[in-house]
């Protein structure tokens, strides 16, 4: 599933704002404040992947092929 969510303001600085709050909840910036055709600014964010490297120490590591 591809989740994606948009931050739509009418100026700038409020769209920089809203693209903060989402970075801030876990979300990574894919698309930076762009002003659009209909007068509008918009960001887009999508979850920040959450794969994380085993612990040092584990004794597991990635998978190698071969």
């Amino acid at each position: 599933m591809a989740i994606r969510v948009s931050v739509q303001a009418a100026t700038e600085d409020e769209c920089v704002e809203g693209l903060a709050r989402l970075v801030d909840a876990g979300f990574q910036p894919v698309m930076m404040p762009r002003y659009m055709t209909d007068g509008q600014w918009m960001a887009r964010a999508v979850p920040a992947p959450t794969t994380k490297a085993p612990a040092a120490g584990s004794g597991r590591g990635p998978a190698v092929a071969g």
